[in-house]
C-alpha cells in the first residue's frame, strides 16, 4: 500500500531567538513595525511538507511516495532522501528555480515568525497526480495553489480518497474555493488558527464542515486533537514529551501519523494517537528530520503512553 504526499520540499533555515516575541512587538505599533531580533542558534535543515510528511511515514515502515517541484539546488536534498530510502519518483527538477526556502525563527514561547520563498513550488501544477500507480491514499499538503487544486481534482477523478491539509497555505485561498477542495477530499484537518480561519471564510461551524468529510481532524498543540467522524466526536489526549526542543514540523509529523493509521485502516481514536505520538517524537527533537525510531520502539512507547497497544 502505498501513499502520494503532495506538498512542497524545502530548505529550512531555523533560528532560535531567545526571548519572546512579545516583549519586543508594541501591540500599538504593528503598523510600523520594524523589529530585529538576534538570533545565536542558526541552522539548516532539510524540509517542506511533503519531505516532512514521507520521512516520518517511513520511520513507521511504509513507503510514501512524494511529488513535488523542485529547483537545480535539489541534489544535497535528493542524496538526504537517498540515504533514507525515499522514493523520488515523482519529483520534478525545474532548472531556473530554487528549491523552495524557508526562514523560521522560533521564540521562546514556541511562537514562530516565517518568511518562505516558493521558487520550484509554485509551478507544482507541472506535476500531475499519476494514474495506475497503485496509490491508496493521498493527501494535499501546502504547495503552489494552482497545483492544490489540480491533484485535489485528480485525486477525485481517479476516485483516491486523500486528506485535504491546507496548512500554511489557507490564506491563498477564497471560501468557494476552500468548500470545492473540502467537498473533493475524504478527510480534512487543520490546526486551532487554520480552523477558525477555515470557519470565517466557508461561514460553516466545525460541525458543518465535518459533515461535509468522513473525518475532519483538529489539532490544539499540547491540548491534543479532536476528531470528527461519522457524527462522533473523538478527543484524542496530547502523548507526553521528554524534551521541547523545536515545534517546526510537528504538524507533518502528526498528518503522517493519520496516513498510516488510514493505510492500515485503525479506528479514529488508535489514529489520532498515533499522530500524537509522532509529533511529540518530533518536537524533541531540533529540525524536522533528525529524529529516528524503530517502530517496535514506537510501539512501547505508544503503550507507555496510552496504556494500551496496537
Amino acid at each position: 500500500m502505498s501513499a502520494l504526499i503532495c506538498g512542497s520540499m524545502a530548505y529550512d533555515t531555523i533560528m532560535v531567538f531567545h526571548d519572546k516575541f512579545k516583549n519586543h512587538i508594541l501591540p500599538n505599533k504593528v503598523h510600523m513595525l520594524n523589529v530585529s531580533f538576534l538570533v545565536p542558534h542558526l541552522r539548516r535543515e532539510y524540509g517542506g511538507c511533503a519531505g516532512n510528511i514521507a520521512y516520518n511515514l517511513k520511520l513507521l515502515g511504509e513507503e510514501p511516495l512524494i511529488m513535488a517541484t523542485v529547483g537545480h539546488d535539489f541534489e544535497p536534498y535528493a542524496d538526504w532522501l537517498s540515504q533514507c530510502g525515499i522514493s523520488q519518483e515523482f519529483i520534478k527538477i525545474l532548472d531556473g528555480h530554487y528549491t523552495g526556502q524557508a526562514y523560521i525563527t522560533t521564540d521562546e514561547d514556541d511562537n514562530q515568525i516565517t518568511a518562505f520563498h516558493p521558487g520550484a513550488m509554485n509551478d507544482s501544477h507541472l506535476n500531475s497526480v499519476p494514474e495506475n500507480a497503485g496509490i491508496d491514499i493521498g493527501i494535499v499538503s501546502p504547495d503552489g495553489k494552482l497545483g492544490m487544486q489540480e491533484h485535489a481534482r485528480q485525486f477525485a477523478a481517479q476516485n483516491i480518497p486523500f486528506i485535504f491539509d491546507p496548512g500554511q497555505g489557507m490564506p491563498m485561498f477564497d471560501g468557494d474555493e476552500l468548500m470545492e477542495l473540502i467537498s473533493l477530499a475524504r478527510y480534512a484537518t487543520f490546526n486551532d488558527y487554520e480552523s477558525e480561519l477555515m470557519m470565517e471564510r466557508t461561514g460553516l461551524s466545525l460541525e458543518q464542515l465535518a459533515e461535509k468529510v468522513d473525518a475532519l481532524i483538529i489539532t490544539l498543540g499540547g491540548k491534543g486533537s479532536v476528531i470528527y467522524s461519522q457524527g462522533e466526536k473523538f478527543d484524542i489526549p496530547a502523548a507526553k514529551v521528554k524534551a521541547i526542543k523545536d515545534p517546526t514540523g510537528c504538524g507533518d509529523a502528526f498528518r503522517a501519523g493519520l496516513l498510516y493509521g488510514l493505510l492500515n485502516d485503525y479506528d479514529w481514536p488508535t489514529t489520532g494517537r498515533i499522530a500524537s505520538l509522532l509529533g511529540a517524537i518530533k518536537i524533541e527533537h531540533e529540525g524536522t528530520q533528525n529524529h529516528q525510531f524503530s517502530l517496535d520502539d514506537f510501539k512501547r512507547r505508544y503503550q507507555e503512553n496510552f496504556d494500551t497497544s496496537f
